[in-house]
């Protein structure tokens, strides 16, 4: 080979340009974090043990791909930051004067943009906007619509800028957030579907902007789960139906994904979920190759990154010790003593001691006939003896209200038909499976999801697990003794969650729609459950855990055999 093309050769690689068409490349990295769940640290503050991923390891992972990439990496957060963990919950409720540690530690690790989950906005007005305000970047959300503005609450998309290539971010929200949280939580604005939001910004951005990539920043998960008429994971049909986007982040539904897909005019689009809780995050690069200031040729790929693998970043755990240490000193609170142990995973073979100090609290609390809740976490367990902060987040894994409201007799049998259907099949012999599962590695677990999986007190009631939905529910009598009537209009205690529609139970179940259930409130508390939940202990000191006993699985004899089964095919022997 002649010595200067050599030279020529290795110039043009050093450069980055191609000897094909003399064009420059300009190499750009898109960094997803989602779902975080408030796990900024390699430690569980509910468990009280060491934890998986956390925004301690990113800022490890963020380091190598910056020494790499130099200015040209873009770090971006999808929302669900300021609910799960209490690192959180501290700093949402208790410490409200200090800046939020999520503002904090997103400054630190230089985000350059953010977006809203529904858990965020589940924490209210007061502490959302706080976290907003705090942070050192731009938050998205072209579909959070100000109903009194007729305009988007926050930007609709932002321009970043990076070698000369721009590129333009749009922000979205799974419009369901009405279907879960009460609207004083969102008072002032609406939630424009996904589809309808993403055409009209779309080309909008393409006109004015002109920008050489467009991504979408979706807290939305990939597909499916139409609630009330809403599209609640909407960032497929986006991806698929809304011609223009280079790259759709998701996020919302928890679940790893990495690939690109076709719209509807034959143009490529990679859509990337990293998951939970910092476990993983989604990184994308872009090549691009410029010619006389212009992009003729994109070139992306992408890969979920496991952040396991990488160690916290010690100067990350350095700068915030005094945040983690005020926090474990937080969960470290003893509030009381507790007679016996409890654990979710009895609510689902029965009345459990786990479920029936919930329903004992909101029947004291709210003074309802009848309550109704769910298992909010799957396998948590707390033991008997001195019981900590930490195990109210065990308890009750969400920031949910308490509400009264009225339902017929009838209603609640129906109720409880839809959401035991969720729950058990029809068996008619002891070969069978009465859980609703499936095998997911060596393990069975629930098809559905066990937050949704309702039992009441406050009534005497049987499921008789070999008829069919719609005759399982036989109701006894009223807890105390007195008839239960169908016809009868009964005060309901019930988290706010369902009580604006979440899980369908008061809406495919008991049959009441979806604008008649804001009426059905007549009462509701102004904190949270877990708040009450940890005022009781600390009032009581010595809880003895309630034994209700109210329901159960007949004929029991064959419920007897069955069970055996179940428990070992999805907790194990």
């Amino acid at each position: 080979m002649n010595f200067k093309v050599l030279i020529i050769l290795i110039c043009c690689f050093l450069s980055g340009k191609s000897i094909a068409n003399n064009s420059e490349k300009v190499s750009i990295n898109l960094i997803e974090t989602s779902d975080v769940h408030g796990n900024m640290f390699p430690f569980n503050f509910i468990s009280l043990s060491k934890g998986s991923g956390s925004l301690a390891r990113v800022s490890s992972f963020l380091k190598e791909q910056r020494a790499k990439f130099k200015d040209n990496c873009i770090l971006m957060d999808n929302g669900d930051m300021l609910q799960g963990q209490p690192t959180v919950y501290y700093y949402n409720f208790i410490d409200t004067v200090s800046t939020h540690i999520a503002a904090k530690v997103m400054n630190y690790m230089k985000y350059d943009l953010g977006n809203l989950g529904n858990h965020d906005m589940e924490t209210g007005h007061i502490v959302y906007d706080r976290w907003i305000s705090e942070c050192n970047f731009p938050f998205v959300g072209a579909n959070i619509i100000d109903k009194n503005k007729g305009i988007p609450y926050l930007k609709p998309y932002h321009i970043i800028v990076k070698s000369g290539v721009k590129i333009a971010v749009m922000g979205m929200i799974t419009p369901a957030i009405p279907c879960w949280l009460p609207e004083n939580l969102w008072e002032g604005l609406y939630f424009q579907d996904m589809e309808e939001c993403a055409k009209i910004w779309i080309e909008h951005i393409k006109k004015v902007e002109k920008p050489d990539v467009i991504v979408g920043l979706f807290h939305s998960g990939s597909s499916g789960s139409l609630l009330n008429d809403i599209v609640e994971n909407a960032s497929m049909n986006v991806a698929k139906n809304v011609p223009g986007f280079d790259v759709i982040f998701m996020g919302h539904d928890h679940n790893l994904l990495c690939k690109k897909i076709v719209n509807i005019v034959g143009d490529s689009v990679l859509i990337a979920d990293p998951g939970s809780r910092a476990n993983n995050v989604a990184s994308i690069n872009i090549d691009m190759f410029i010619k006389n200031r212009k992009v003729i040729k994109k070139k992306i790929d992408g890969k979920i990154v496991n952040m396991n693998k990488f160690s916290p970043d010690s100067i990350f755990m350095a700068k915030f010790s005094n945040e983690y240490d005020q926090v474990k000193k937080f969960v470290s609170e003893r509030i009381g003593y507790i007679s016996s142990p409890v654990s979710a995973k009895e609510s689902f073979f029965g009345p459990s001691g786990f479920m029936d100090l919930i329903h004992d609290l909101q029947l004291r609390v709210s003074g309802a006939d009848i309550s109704f809740t769910a298992p909010l976490s799957y396998d948590s367990k707390i033991d008997k003896g001195n019981i900590y902060v930490s195990d109210m987040f065990k308890l009750y894994s969400y920031e949910n209200m308490l509400y009264v409201m009225t339902l017929s007799g009838k209603e609640i049998k129906d109720y409880l038909e839809y959401s035991y259907s969720n729950w058990i099949n029809t068996v008619k012999n002891e070969n069978d499976t009465l859980m609703i599962i499936k095998r997911y590695g060596r393990r069975y677990n629930f098809i559905n999801p066990t937050f949704n999986f309702d039992s009441a007190a406050g009534i005497n009631y049987e499921v008789d697990i070999t008829k069919p939905v719609g005759s399982r529910i036989i109701i006894k009598s009223m807890s105390d003794g007195k008839e239960f009537n169908p016809d009868n209009t009964y005060k309901v205690a019930i988290n706010s969650y369902r009580g604006n529609g979440g899980g369908e139970l008061l809406t495919n179940g008991a049959g009441i729609s979806k604008d008649e259930l804001s009426k059905r409130i007549i009462w509701s508390t102004d904190k949270d459950m877990r708040f009450y939940l940890m005022q009781y202990i600390i009032h009581e000191n010595n809880v003895i855990v309630p034994q209700l006993n109210n329901w159960k699985f007949v004929p029991e004899e064959l419920y007897q055999k069955i069970s055996i089964k179940d428990r070992a095919l999805i907790f194990g022997r």
